[in-house]
Formats: structure tokens, sequence, C-alpha cells
């Protein structure tokens, strides 16, 4: 048989929620002196700082947006030109063409 107090499982979680407390009190209002300087910087939200440079494999998806003005259209496009990715990939015939193409040569 296990021992059971509650004066010790309150205290438990008297302890639980005092951590938890300061857990939440750091992630949410002591979040600030730990931050990187530029998250102080009043920002222009229509405009990306020259800084910031996304990922190489955004790079096709950042050129749509910003060259698309409408918000929508670009994601449209984004999509549009991940349906063609993924159709492509689903071209039996084509990979199957160019699979056999340099096994058996040119047709004659």
């Amino acid at each position: 048989k296990i021992p059971f107090y509650p004066s010790l499982l309150s205290l438990d979680i008297k302890g639980f929620n005092n951590v938890l407390v300061l857990f939440l009190a750091q992630s949410l209002f002591g979040i600030l002196p730990l931050s990187h300087p530029d998250n102080a910087i009043t920002v222009d939200r229509y405009a990306t700082p020259l800084h910031i440079v996304p990922e190489w494999y955004f790079l096709p998806f950042y050129a749509m947006l910003k060259t698309i003005p409408n918000k929508t259209a670009g994601l449209l496009v984004m999509l549009a030109s991940l349906q063609i990715l993924f159709l492509l990939a689903e071209q039996r015939n084509l990979t199957t063409l160019i699979q056999f193409k340099f096994a058996f040569g040119a047709r004659e």
C-alpha cells in the first residue's frame, strides 16, 4: 500500500502553481529584456526590411508574393505553382518515357 498524505499533495500543487506562474510571467512579461534589439523598431507592415532574407527554398514564393500586389491572387499563384509541381510528379507516361528513352536508344 502506498501512503497518501493530503498535506504533501497540497504542497506539490502549490509548488507546481508557483513554477507555472513564474514561467508564465517570464514568457508573457519578461520577454523584452531577452529579445533582439530589432524587435523594438517600429515597422512598416507593407515593406520587408533589407536584412531579412528568406531561405533559398522560399525564394520563388517570396518573389511571387512581392510581384503580385493582391494577396489573394499571390496565394492562388503559389497554390497553382505547387499544383503544377504535383501534377508533373504524377505524370506516369512522361516519367516512363524518360526512364526508358536512354535504355533503348532513339526510335527509328
